[in-house]
């Protein structure tokens, strides 16, 4: 052992020593550097900063494209066609956008089946509420089958990848583009939730054509909103979005229907549905036309969108299911009156004043009948439509009563002598049938007393704008329709008789707040009178009496026929005639107008509601029961004085006095005197309308008075003679 070491070094102890001090210095023979452990370590640490600056370099390119990609283009993807929808939010009519395309807004959660949802997830996106934007399990196995199967069997995008392609669409598929729907993708879920994502997915999913977004898709495809579908329609409308041109239903319905087949095919096997179930949506067909997008209420609709600016949705206060069937009576009506013949419609809510329905024309798109003019805004001579009003203006003064009698014969005022319809007089009648047989000389007679301008200042009071002739003042010919007014105005002023005596403007869009305020038509005493003798006009063949209160009118030279009537729910308004206001003869109201008026409040499937009760204190007695003065009616010019009398005359209250009563006593302490001056007796004393008794011999009477607020006292002589005031009740 001792002997083998020496032996081991080197023989020559010069070579060795040489070799041991090149070993010490790191140096070859050559003078090179020896490659050692340190030589191989700074190597390393150069290919790892080397490394690392690179992937710095990478991170801050990748970091950098990533901001020069700029914002999402959310105000171009929110963009969609102005959608008219009615009081419960269905769809009256939509405008395609400007490029001509129909985007329609979606909520999943209210506009779409959860059949097609469903089927939508399993097909496209398992895991969308799950991942964020990316779902490598899907990309995987996308990658696997495609492997396997030699095709692609299922796409690795998501929900989110894809609606960032419809964001910002590229021609060519690359991996460039993939990286982009990525990034975009993962942004959207950092922006949106899922429920916004869903929704503008669904909006923009394109399905060939100028069609994007199932509601689009399933209105022009099926005729209906995607709330409630088929198996076989959900499958359909998941299969058009992957190949949107090549399956057009109007163009490749059988593509499409393979197409939809493979979606119900994968639905088995992903143990969605059940084979039974996809076997008989298959044998379901497919469509093969497009219809048209829906066009309910295109007056209302056109007026809305010309008014409400900037805003996707705007509701109306239409029924569609109203608007739908009234759409087609107007239609066939005035097919059945002749050629050129329109036909207007209109239906009010009594109680809010909201539109129910608007008819603006027989046909819009019927040129012939000028279908795109409005008849339920035009204005038009009324006819005989006012003589309601001029009637309830004599209740409330208390100079008439509906059982009064009031001649009809021949008078002349001026130059002006109006004549009945049928050039007949009646002679004497109750005023009840004056107006329900809508005769003419009693009317003008009534208005005589009322007078042209009152009843004029009063219409226009309660929302009527009545339009006269240029450099005209109103006139006793406005009472037979020497006026013009839109029968949406008669509509609103007609409503007043049923909501006794108040007026509710007419509102049509929907609006956060809403300040109208009741309008003041008449007392509610002589509203209900009014209400009560309409309800017995006599009612067109075959219909049924004392269930509708209405009016019939007819313009000189039958260019106008109308009819309008109420009941205690709604107020429904017909106009029949030429909109060119050529003459049509034998054109009447009664005819032409009140058959149509009928079958409307028959179509609006809801039973009469009855008129209210007639008010507290209404005089209800037939013509031998009521007071002397209102027996009969009397003109101005025919009252009788033996010329020793003075005139009628209130001498307490005074006119526009405030009047303060102390009802914390006992009832006579409250009572308020009215004394009279002058006039024949009998007399009789009416308060808003109610007959309350005779002034007696001393000309004078205590009376209860109304609650606090306006009232009228009318006090009327034995020969019709009347005064009235108008006091505040404190």
């Amino acid at each position: 052992m001792s002997d083998a070491a020496p032996h081991s070094q080197s023989s020559c102890p010069g070579l060795s020593r040489a070799s041991t001090d090149l070993g010490a210095t790191g140096k070859n023979v050559d003078g090179r550097d020896k490659p050692g452990h340190d030589g191989v370590r700074g190597r390393g640490l150069r290919a790892l900063s080397d490394l690392a600056f690179t992937l710095i370099l990478a991170i801050a390119g990748f970091v950098g494209w990533v901001y020069s990609l700029g914002p999402l283009p959310f105000d171009e993807a929110r963009q969609v066609s102005t959608t008219i929808v009615d009081r419960n939010g269905k769809l009256l009519r939509a405008y395609a956008m400007a490029d001509g395309r129909w985007r329609l807004p979606v909520d999943a959660k209210i506009n779409v089946d959860p059949t097609y949802l469903k089927l939508l997830f399993a097909y496209e996106d398992q895991r969308f509420y799950a991942h964020n934007g990316l779902d490598p399990l899907a990309l995987a196995r996308a990658a696997l089958q495609l492997g396997t199967r030699g095709h692609i069997v299922s796409g690795g995008s998501t929900i989110t990848m894809q609606l960032a392609r419809l964001m910002e669409p590229r021609r060519q598929r690359s991996l460039h583009a993939k990286l982009r729907q990525i990034v975009r993708a993962i942004e959207l879920e950092r922006t949106l939730s899922k429920e916004q994502i869903l929704d503008l997915y669904l909006a923009l999913a394109p399905y060939g054509g100028n069609l994007e977004g199932i509601r689009a898709a399933s209105i022009a495809y099926l005729g209906k909103e995607p709330k409630r579908l088929s198996l076989a329609e959900a499958a359909l409308l998941v299969a058009l979005p992957q190949s949107p041109e090549t399956r057009r239903l109007d163009r490749h319905p059988d593509a499409a229907r393979k197409a939809r087949d493979r979606v119900l095919d994968r639905m088995v096997e992903e143990h969605v549905v059940s084979a039974d179930d996809a076997r008989q949506a298959k044998a379901v067909p497919v469509p093969k036309l497009r219809k048209p997008m829906p066009i309910l209420a295109p007056h209302a609709s056109d007026t809305a969108l010309s008014t409400v600016k900037d805003a996707p949705v705007i509701k109306l206060t239409l029924d569609a299911n109203l608007q739908k069937v009234l759409e087609p009576l107007a239609r066939d009506r005035a097919i059945a009156l002749g050629p050129n013949i329109s036909v207007g419609i209109i239906v009010v809510d009594n109680e809010s004043g909201d539109v129910l329905a608007r008819v603006g024309s027989a046909d819009y798109f019927d040129e012939s009948r000028a279908g795109q003019v409005d008849m339920t805004r035009a204005v038009r001579s009324p006819g005989s439509t006012l003589k309601p009003f001029i009637y309830g203006l004599a209740f409330e003064d208390g100079f008439v009563h509906p059982d009064s009698l009031i001649d009809d014969r021949p008078v002349r005022f001026g130059s002006y002598a109006p004549e009945n319809f049928d050039m007949t007089f009646q002679g004497t009648v109750p005023v009840r049938k004056a107006l329900q047989l809508s005769l003419n000389v009693p009317a003008i007679v009534l208005l005589d007393r009322v007078g042209s301008s009152r009843l004029t200042s009063r219409l226009r009071q309660a929302g009527g704008n009545l339009v006269l002739p240029k450099d005209e003042t109103p006139g006793l010919a406005m009472g037979l329709g020497g006026v013009g007014v839109t029968l949406q105005d008669l509509a609103q002023l007609y409503a007043g008789f049923a909501r006794l005596g108040t007026t509710k403007p007419l509102r049509e869009v929907v609006t956060d707040r809403d300040d109208r305020e009741p309008l003041r038509l008449l007392d509610q005493v002589a509203a209900w009178q009014v209400g009560n003798v309409l309800l017995g006009t006599p009612p067109p063949e075959n219909a049924a009496h004392n269930r509708i209160a209405f009016k019939t009118g007819t313009s000189y030279g039958y260019r106008d026929a109308w009819s309008v009537g109420f009941d205690g729910r709604m107020t429904i308004g017909v106009w029949v005639g030429r909109p060119d206001g050529a003459p049509v003869p034998g054109l009447i109201g009664r005819v032409a107008a009140a058959p149509i008026l009928f079958d409307a409040f028959a179509r609006t499937g809801k039973t009469l509601a009855p008129l209210p009760k007639a008010p507290r204190g209404t005089l209800v007695a037939g013509n031998a029961k009521l007071p002397l003065p209102l027996k009969r009616f009397r003109p101005v010019g025919e009252l009788v004085r033996t010329g020793s009398e003075q005139a009628l005359h209130i001498q307490f209250p005074l006119n526009g006095s405030r009047i303060d009563v102390d009802r914390s006593g006992s009832r006579e302490n409250a009572a308020m005197p009215v004394k009279v001056a002058g006039g024949v007796l009998p007399m009789t004393i009416m308060v808003n309308g109610a007959a309350l008794g005779e002034i007696d011999g001393r000309r004078q009477r205590l009376i209860d008075p109304p609650g606090p607020g306006f009232a009228r006292v009318t006090v009327i002589d034995a020969t019709g003679a009347a005064d009235t005031v108008v006091i505040r009740i404190q």
